[in-house]
């Protein structure tokens, strides 16, 4: 089920947590070495924060990554890469990313990949997910769900759509313990964690998607608040099109060559 070298693909610092703290438990009690690479440092851009929070600026993202480094402690992961780039970026970035995920898998030996899944959470999420099909003909790829809000509702480590291949991990009292006390680590996005599920943790081989049309019918969790008539910093105005167009884009120019005919 788990590999022995895993690279677990970090969006934003908490992620790890939301996403597989207790898969990583159990794949460490198997004898797998972990690896994280934290693909944004978790904080928005400055320009988009309130003008009064802006000289703060280097001091959240320092606080966030402290915290980022005491969950990785916490949880016996070893982290391999931080990046400069802002949360609601990282799907703008997608280039680099994918060279710096390939750097780490060449670099580390890995034999599995955990990303978050397809399914609307986030556009970071979202473009990783992507990013990662591109190596499912080479490695083991795992995606886990995290949250989203399909059919108008509050989804938590639930796929919007079910392939027969989830498998469900049933956290025991001292996971969930555990899982708990890992998201408090994170004091500076408390706001942002009340709605992650600690009874179960879900996951599959990553599924065939068409990155062409967005995650699920309906509207997208980081879309459900847009209708904010103002550019409100907690709020993601990211159109769920332009991820597609982006993703869409990024593949179709990386896509594997064809082996010649004969």
């Amino acid at each position: 089920m788990f590999g022995q070298r895993i690279l677990i693909l970090v969006p934003h610092p908490d992620d790890e947590i939301v996403a597989c703290a207790a898969a990583i438990g159990r794949a460490r009690a198997q004898g797998a070495q972990i690896f994280a690479l934290y693909l944004t440092h978790g904080c928005i851009a400055r320009e988009t924060l309130w003008p009064w929070q802006r000289r703060s600026y280097d001091t959240f993202i320092a606080k966030r990554r402290e915290e980022g480094e005491m969950v990785a402690r916490y949880l016996g992961i070893t982290p391999i890469g931080w990046s400069p780039l802002p949360a609601r970026h990282l799907w703008r970035n997608l280039q680099d990313i994918y060279k710096d995920i390939q750097s780490a898998v060449t670099r580390y030996s890995i034999d599995q990949i955990w990303t978050p899944a397809y399914e609307g959470g986030n556009a970071d999420h979202d473009a990783l997910n992507a990013i990662s099909s591109l190596f499912s003909n080479q490695i083991s790829i795992l995606e886990f769900a995290e949250y989203n809000f399909a059919n108008g509702a509050v989804n938590s480590q639930k796929f919007p759509t079910l392939k027969g291949t989830e498998q469900t991990l049933t956290l025991s009292a001292d996971e969930k313990a555990s899982k708990q006390h890992a998201l408090k680590l994170y004091k500076s996005e408390q706001k942002n964690l009340n709605y992650v599920a600690c009874d179960h943790e879900t996951f599959r081989p990553i599924a065939p998607y068409d990155y062409s049309q967005i995650p699920h019918k309906g509207t997208l969790w980081y879309a459900r608040f847009q209708w904010v008539p103002f550019q409100h910093p907690r709020v993601d105005f990211t159109n769920p099109r332009d991820v597609s167009k982006a993703i869409t884009s990024f593949l179709e120019a990386n896509a594997p060559l064809a082996p010649a005919k004969q």
